[in-house]
Order: C-alpha cells, then structure tokens, then sequence
C-alpha cells in the first residue's frame, strides 16, 4: 500500500485540530506532526498556530512561531492578534516590528491587528505610525482598514484624527458610520454625535445595537433633548430591526424614565414580550427617578413591579435590591424595606457596599438608629458610601456627637472622606456648634482640596454662623470664588440671627447687584432679620416682593416671621388676623409665635385664647402651657398658673429639660438645671456664686443698671442655676480673658438668664455669646445686641 501523501496527511491532521477541544489535545496533535509528518505544510502549521492561539493563548503559540521553518503574513497576523486579546499590547506591536524585519509583506488584516493592540493599550503615536505605514503600503483608504483606524483613533480620544479618516476614505459601510458615532458618543462631544447620528437616517445607514446603546445612553446621562427626539431616537430601534433586544429595551426606558415621560417607559415595557431581569430593573429604577418628579402613588409601582418581578421566577439582582430599597426610601414604606432586608440575607447580599448603604438610609429615614448602625457594621467590607449615609443618618436624626465620632473612627481607618462626607460632618459641628472642631475639619477639607468647591464653602459658613462667629462666616464667604444663592443666603441668614438686621439687608442688596435669584431661603433670613431687629414696614414690603415679584409662595416659616414681626411691635392684633387670613391658620407654629409676642406685651386675656387654641391644635406640646404659666406668674395670678401646671400633669405633658453646652479644648461639656454631676461642679457653682455675689454687690452700692434690682428680688430664681449660667461659669474658670465665652442653648433663654447675662458680661468684663433656639445674644459691657428686643 502506498505511503499517504502530503496533502492527505495536512488533511488528516486538520481534521484533528478542528476536533480538538483543551491545549493538552493540540499539544498531543503538535507532537505527532512533528514525528511523522515534519513536511507538513505552511497552511497545517499556521493551522496549529491558530489552535494553540484559541486554546493556550500567546505563549504556546510564540513558542510554534519561533520554531516554524517557513513564516508569512498570517503566521504573525495571528500572533499579533492573540497577544492583542490578551492585553499584551507591547508584545503584539513587538510581532508587528519582527514581521516587517523579517521581510514579510504586511496585508490589510496584519495592519487591523497592529491597530487593534494599538486601540486596546490607548498608544495613539505607535498607532499613527502604523497608519503611516499602511497609507505607503497604499490600504489605508480601504473600507476595512479606514473603519480600523477611525476605531483606533475614537478609542485614543482622538476624534479629530478619526472623522479624517472617516472623511478621505474611499468608501463606507454601516460599521464606519457606527464606529464614528460610537467615539463621538465616548468622547462627549454630543453635538458632534447628534450631526452623524442625522446623517446616518439621512444616508439610509444601518445601525447596530452597540451603536444605538451608546446613542441612547448618552441622550439619558447628559444630552438635554426634548421628548420628541427620544421618540425619534426608539423609531430609529423599531426601523433597525433592533426592537426585540432586551439590551435596547431597557436603554431607551432608563431613557424616557429620566426624561420624565415615564407614560412612555410604561408603555415600552409592557411591549417587551419577554422581559428579563435587566429590563425590569431599568423600570423600576425608573418608578424611584428624582429626574422625574415622581410622587409616592408612583414609587409604590415600583414595588408592586418588584413583586411581579418574583411571582415570574426571576432571580433579583443587587441592583434590583437598591432600587427597591431606594423606593421605599421615597414612599416612605419602611416595613416592605425591611422585609426586603430578610430577603437580602436569604440572598447573602446584605455584603454589597450600595445595598448596606441604602439598607442605612432606610432606618435612618425610618428613625430605626440602631438596626441602622447594625447595618452599617454587619458588612465585612464598608467602602466611602457606606460610611458617608451612616454619618449621614446620624446628622439625619440629631444625633451629631455620635457622627463625629464615627467620623473620627472613619480617619483611623486610614479612609479619605469624599465632599459629601466631611460637609455631613460640618453640618454636624454646625448643630453643636462646636467651632474648634469645625475648623479642624475645614483644614481637612483643605488639605484634600475640597475647600475650592462651593458646597464646601456654603458648609463653613453655616458653621461658623452656627457656632456664633459672624465675622468668621463672612470673611469665608468672601474668599469664596464661586458663590450661589445658597451662599447669598447663608451670610443673609447668619447676620439676621446674630441681631444684626441691617448688614443682613445690605448683604441682601448687594445679591440684587450680582444678579443672583433669591430663592425661598434668601426671604426668609430677610424676614427673620427684619424680625430680629424690629424693621417692620420693611420686613412687610419684602414678604410682598417675595411673592408678587418672584412668584414664591410663603412657606409656614415665612408665615412664623411675619407673625413674629407684627407680634414684637405690639401689633397683635395685626399678627392674630394675618394668622386667620393665611393658609396656615390650622398650624400651631404660627400660633405659638403670637403667643410668645402675647407674653412680651403682657396682653393676658389674647394669650389665654391663642393658648387654648394651640392646645387644641397640639395637646400634647408644652410650649403654650409653659408660656401661660409664667404669664400667670408674672401679673400674680398664682391661681391660674396652678390650674396650668394641674392640667399640664392631668395631660401628661411634659415640659422638654433646658440644656446647654460649651466647647473647649477638653472637648464638648454639657450641663442641666441644677446639675451636679460635673466633675469640676464644685468648682462650677463656686464660681457662679462668686459672679452672683459680685453682682449683688454693684446693685446695692447702686453702680449697676436698674436691672440688678429686678435680679437681686428674684434671688432664688437665680440660685436655681440654670444650664445657661452653669455653662458660663465653666468657661470663666477655663478661658482667657480675652477669648469670647460661647455657649448653645436648646431652648429659649429666659428671662432672668437673659438679665443676669447682660450684668455678667459688664461685671466681668468679659464677652458671652448665647445660642438659644431662636437667634444669638451678644452680651458686651451689660448690654445685648439684641436690645432686649427677643
């Protein structure tokens, strides 16, 4: 029988190799030509090449090239393009060099290969050298190769270079145009992309699902298109055939979802004859979208979706999971949120950093602190986000020395804060105002180079404000390169709360000038001022402006400042029928601001009806009882006042415990009426008693103002100690003279503490700043800023 010949052996050994499914097969077929078939043809070596490339990768396959007798261009076509795959860039452009070197003449595929390593490592400049090369070898304006280069330049971000190519090119097809559109898209330049993209429905062009996924997604992210563009973007689909694809199908409802036509994500979806998991995702994200405006009826579709979703069979996805908890986050439905939770362990995913995050927003959106911090603590690993929404949560619900000592443990953990992180954490420092920390976060944020931003500066002017420091507030907010309405208003605001109206209103002109729209917040640290600082006829004609020359509807706090300000000029009677004409007269604030105005005049018989009706309104709340019962104490109608107290018991009403508070540099002390559980208290009440004393004194050698006379008749009162003058003492006995005493209240400061403050601060020489729940007193040489007027 006659030896078989060559071309039936190459034959034979092809056929193995198409057979051959793992390296160690190709290796075996490999080893055997070598034995019995060493003449084996170029075409059954590159063959072998080519299955060592799809089985082993590069290295087998560099080993074969090396060791082959003969070599031509798809012999190193193939190598390039395996170590291209691999992300071996340097080493294909390498076998690209070694080709050229060896005299092999390059084809249009050897070219495509060299450009697809050039593409994948980012290297435009080896990249235009090898288009140099291809436009001398005369293959550069070829379909195939052009649409490799303007491929090649679009992925460089070079896309000046890829619409050269694109325009001198002899010819193109659908993967040219695509190509084109694909990099205009990835390079942002959205214009350029809407230009070719109406170029190709003139053209007649085709489109492929990548290239129209690229288009649709960048007209969701950032392209601002109005809604019949988004339509004509889905005909587009329809017209490609593509309307089937669920990868489209979810692109274009994410689409008209944060285009706020969500009728038309409706719509699309349930056109979807099979969904899959993806596109149910894409509408539920799309119920939850802030971009659209949605109310809660709306986001509560989400999780009846999210219910369809499982009575379909279909496995729920992390980013399904955040969705829906993000949806019960908005329609306030905490208990489906936390049996979504007990799904989240049944999964094992309560792990993932987004869903513990929204997991932590969720009980701290629900007040549910503790399952929160359990949340925040149960992942193994926590990353930026999810530390960031427990600070967050913690700010959320006052609970702010726990957030900056999260914060603290957060540093130690060697974690770099983000800008929303360390401005949750000022707005905590702002709530304590407790400055020393504030201005150590601030070099934080300046050291990482956040203190450019302006929500950064916006957060140390709230804070510094907050702490008491004006003059430190300003000086940021004019160091501020960029500043917004919500920088405007926060320096607006700080003066109205430190008593000093007409700076306020000056700050307040000076807005106008720049051209900056005042939003709500802006008119009411206007009016807050106006209050503040008795400006009555103004404070009206800017609540007028307010409304009929911006359009901006009164808020209850607005309502409160007017309120307020008709109140402390002795218009009660103006301020109890604004009251009755606005929208608001069913709310107890506005009320309870009469009421206070009541007690400041002494008007008795307005205050006992505006009490009555504040306890109607809210029976359980002690402030209008607490006000009737010293109004009573005050004319002498002790009888009355014991009825108040009687019915306040009788109720159950309790009356919320004042506290205060001061920092220094042992840190943040707090203190209450009568308190004792300082360790320095002895100390405390000594120094308080020396102040008291002193005071005494100067009233009855008659060199205090007539006050000290009012103070010395209500001695015991004084001797009650309230948190106020306690916190005060302390920072007598610990600060220097020179240093500003700054204490913050909870609640508002009384009377007699407002009195026996004045006459301390000129006693002692010494200046005190009070925080109280209403505004700051600045209390120098026996006087307040507040003239008395609070």
């Amino acid at each position: 029988m006659p030896p078989p010949s060559f071309a039936s052996m190459d034959a034979f050994y092809l056929h193995l190799l198409r057979s051959c499914a793992a390296l160690p097969h190709v290796a075996s077929v490999h080893a055997h030509i070598a034995r019995a078939h060493p003449g084996a043809s170029l075409f059954l070596r590159n063959s072998l090449l080519a299955a060592y490339c799809r089985l082993g990768g590069p290295l087998p396959a560099a080993r074969l090239l090396d060791e082959m007798p003969r070599r031509n261009s798809v012999s190193f076509n193939l190598l390039i393009d395996a170590y291209s795959r691999a992300g071996h860039a340097d080493h294909s452009l390498e076998t690209f060099a070694r080709a050229r070197a060896a005299g092999v003449k390059a084809d249009r595929f050897t070219y495509a290969a060299a450009l697809a390593a050039c593409s994948r490592a980012g290297d435009v400049r080896t990249g235009k050298v090898v288009h140099a090369l291809a436009v001398l070898e005369g293959l550069a304006n070829g379909v195939f190769l052009s649409n490799s280069l303007i491929s090649m330049y679009a992925r460089c971000g070079e896309m000046d270079h890829a619409r050269r190519v694109f325009d001198i090119a002899d010819e193109h097809d659908d993967v040219s145009w695509n190509s084109l559109l694909s990099g205009y898209v990835r390079a942002g330049a959205h214009e350029e992309m809407l230009k070719v993209f109406t170029l190709m429905c003139r053209h007649g062009m085709g489109w492929n699902s990548f290239a129209l996924g690229s288009v649709i997604k960048c007209f969701s992210s950032g392209v601002d298109i109005a809604g019949h563009t988004a339509e004509a973007v889905h005909g587009c689909v329809v017209k490609a055939g593509l309307d089937t694809d669920v990868f489209l199908a979810s692109a274009m409802i994410d689409m008209y979802a944060k285009k706020g036509t969500l009728s038309n994500a409706v719509a699309l979806f349930k056109s979807v004859q099979d969904p899959n998991v993806i596109v149910f995702n894409a509408m539920i994200a799309g119920f939850c979208r802030d971009e659209a405006g949605v109310g809660k009826e709306v986001t509560r579709e989400a999780m009846n979706l999210y219910s369809e979703l499982l009575s379909r069979g279909m496995q729920p996805t992390e980013f399904t999971f955040s969705c829906v908890l993000r949806a019960c986050n908005l329609a306030g439905e905490f208990e489906f949120g936390k049996q979504i939770h007990g799904q989240l362990i049944k999964h094992s995913l309560q792990g993932d950093d987004y869903i513990g995050s929204a997991l932590i927003d969720l009980y701290s959106n629900s007040g549910c602190m503790e399952d929160g911090y359990r949340c925040f603590r149960s992942p193994y690993r926590q990353d930026i986000v999810t530390w960031t929404s427990m600070i967050s949560g913690f700010v959320q619900n006052e609970l702010f020395e726990k957030a900056l000592r999260l914060f603290q443990e957060f540093l130690c953990y060697g974690l770099k804060p983000d800008l929303f992180t360390i401005s949750s954490v000022m707005n905590a420092c702002a709530s304590l105002a407790v400055a020393r920390t504030g201005e150590q976060i601030q070099c934080l944020a300046t050291k990482s180079g956040f203190n450019r931003f302006t929500v950064m500066g916006n957060s140390c002017i709230h804070m510094y404000a907050r702490s008491g420091d004006v003059d430190a507030a300003t000086l940021r907010f004019q160091e501020m390169e960029s500043c917004d309405v919500v920088s405007w208003s926060a320096v607006i605001s700080s003066h109205a709360q430190h008593g000093c109206a007409r700076d306020a209103l000056h700050v307040f002109n000076e807005m106008m000038d720049a051209k900056v729209i005042p939003n709500e917040i802006t008119f009411l640290g206007v009016l807050t001022a106006c209050s503040h600082g008795g400006l009555v006829d103004e404070g009206l004609r800017y609540y007028d402006i307010m409304n009929k020359e911006y359009g901006l509807a009164p808020t209850i706090k607005h309502c409160t400042c007017v309120v307020d300000l008709l109140g402390r000029a002795g218009r009660l009677g103006d301020a109890e029928a604004f009251i009755r004409d606005s929208v608001f007269h069913d709310d107890p604030v506005v009320w309870r601001s009469l009421l206070a105005s009541c007690r400041i005049h002494g008007d008795i018989e307005r205050a006992q009806l505006v009490a009555y009706r504040i306890m109607e309104l809210e029976p359980t709340s002690s402030a209008s009882y607490v006000i009737l019962y010293n109004m009573y104490l005050d004319a002498g109608e002790l009888s009355l006042a014991s009825k108040t107290r009687d019915l306040m018991k009788a109720r159950g009403v309790k009356k919320e415990p004042g506290l205060s508070w001061i920092e220094l540099k042992s840190g943040v002390h707090s203190f209450v009426a009568g308190d004792k559980s300082h360790p320095e208290s002895d100390a405390i009440y000594t120094k308080l008693s020396e102040m008291l004393f002193k005071i005494e004194k100067l009233a009855s050698t008659g060199n205090a103002s007539t006050e000290s006379n009012d103070i010395s008749s209500r001695e015991q009162n004084l001797v009650g100690c309230h948190s106020e003058k306690l916190a005060v003492a302390f920072g007598m006995i610990h600060l220097p003279q020179s240093a500003p005493i700054r204490v913050m209240k909870n609640l508002r400061v009384c009377c007699d503490c407002h009195s026996t403050m004045k006459l301390i601060s000129g006693s002692e020489n010494r200046e005190i700043i009070l925080r109280d729940a209403i505004r700051f007193h600045h209390f120098r040489g026996g006087a307040c800023s507040c003239g008395d007027y609070w």
